[in-house]
């Protein structure tokens, strides 16, 4: 099974797209969608739109990941994560990907086995389980596999007991 995670943000959306073969987790590519401030809004968003269209043709997921905006205490930068969610979803749904939701706390939990880990122990894990040879940067890459090494657990604890992933 491949899955595309996405850590949304407007200036900078990481990606990482993750295969799991019997248990045995590859990190196929990740990286960034980076949308420069002095672009106009709709620029901004139609950039992040287009990227994950080009990341699904390119990759072929069979479900997409994505980061829920838990607490933010900013409102504007709550906002504008909403409108890069919005482009996120909206090209997901377009290529009739399902889209299934984690919390930071649910991507900590499944990666690093405590919802409380710090940043630096989610990503030591993400290299360690994804047999990298250093921690994947930037920060919000890192964050995008963790995100699908997330909805790869979970799918496959829905495999096993027959409970539903909520999406």
């Amino acid at each position: 099974m491949r899955v595309l995670g996405i850590d949304p943000g407007l200036a900078t959306t990481g990606y990482g797209v993750v295969e799991n073969n019997n248990q045995n987790f590859q990190g196929l590519d990740y990286g960034i969608i980076s949308t420069p401030s002095a672009q106009t809004l709709e620029q901004r968003i139609f950039s992040i739109y287009n990227n994950v269209i080009i990341l699904v043709n390119r990759f072929s997921p069979e479900m997409v990941a994505v980061e829920k905006l838990f607490f933010c205490k900013n409102i504007s930068t709550a906002v504008q994560v909403g409108e890069a969610r919005g482009a996120i979803f909206t090209a997901a749904a377009e290529k009739q990907l399902p889209i299934f939701e984690y919390t930071p706390l649910q991507v900590k939990q499944a990666v690093v086995g405590y919802g409380r880990a710090e940043k630096r122990q989610v990503q030591h894990m993400v290299a360690i389980i994804l047999k990298l040879p250093q921690i994947p940067s930037p920060d919000d890459a890192a964050d995008a596999l963790a995100v699908a090494l997330c909805h790869l657990q979970s799918y496959k604890w829905q495999q096993l007991t027959g409970e539903k992933v909520d999406h």
